[in-house]
């Protein structure tokens, strides 16, 4: 993290600079406390990691803001990385992202399923409940890996209340699958479909588990009303009370 920060600084540095030396008329910094605020440069921050990750044409920057919002509140063993699943986009694109927020770069930018009763095309209904075989939304910190009925898996621990804390009892993880595979995505225009997992794809499963095992962050994406109005994120910024475990 010292790198990641070391890099920051950097960036506010020349940012700092450049004000400084502002034409006649315009606005003079005369001291640290004059340079940005708190907000304004935590702002800068994340568009400065957003743009060196080249997710411009790839992740919506809104959707990326309130990973990095999350990423910075929850309590995590592996600050290193931080992954977002968007489930806005149709399960034939590469909606889930993995990014080494430590070295400011995109590692994995792949397919990922989503539940059979979440919708066909795109995930549209979510759920926390058992047998529902729908996804859930929001923030979950990963645990760790093992060997089971799916191969080798990934646990996932939900981390907002009544939204997707139910994740263990359902038996969400992330786990490699034969149908999510870019030849099906080509010649079907979808992939196939899970019990409510983020399934990914045989190939890259293993590598992406054990770059993920052990405490990272995993923020699941979609435009759904119902998570907005209930999600930690939606009232991060307005309530004191966190739905956050």
């Amino acid at each position: 993290m010292k790198i990641f920060l070391l890099a920051f600084i950097g960036v506010f540095t020349l940012l700092s600079g450049s004000v400084s030396n502002s034409a006649p008329g315009g606005q003079k910094i005369n001291s640290s406390s004059d340079i940005i605020s708190d907000e304004d440069y935590n702002q800068l921050l994340i568009t400065s990691l957003y743009t060196d990750c080249e997710l411009t044409d790839k992740l919506d920057y809104k959707i990326f803001k309130q990973a990095m919002d999350g990423y910075s509140s929850i309590d995590l063993a592996n600050k290193k990385l931080l992954s977002i699943i968007d489930y806005s986009k149709p399960s034939n694109e590469k909606r889930f992202f993995i990014i080494d927020v430590e070295n400011r770069k995109l590692l994995y930018n792949t397919l990922v399923a989503h539940g059979k009763k979440s919708g066909y095309v795109k995930a549209t209904k979510f759920s926390n409940k058992y047998g529902s075989h729908k996804s859930s939304l929001g923030f979950f910190r990963t645990g760790n890996s093992y060997y089971g009925i799916r191969g080798y898996s990934l646990k996932l621990e939900g981390l907002e209340k009544g939204i997707n804390d139910n994740a263990r009892q359902r038996g969400i993880i992330i786990h490699g699958a034969n149908y999510v595979d870019e030849r099906i995505a080509n010649g079907n225009g979808i992939i196939g479909r899970s019990w409510g997992c983020p399934a990914v794809s045989k190939k890259l499963s293993k590598e992406i588990i054990n770059v993920l095992k052990g405490g990272s962050l995993l923020y699941i994406y979609a435009d759904d009303e119902v998570y907005k109005k209930n999600s930690v994120l939606a009232n991060l910024h307005t309530n004191e009370n966190s739905n956050l475990n």
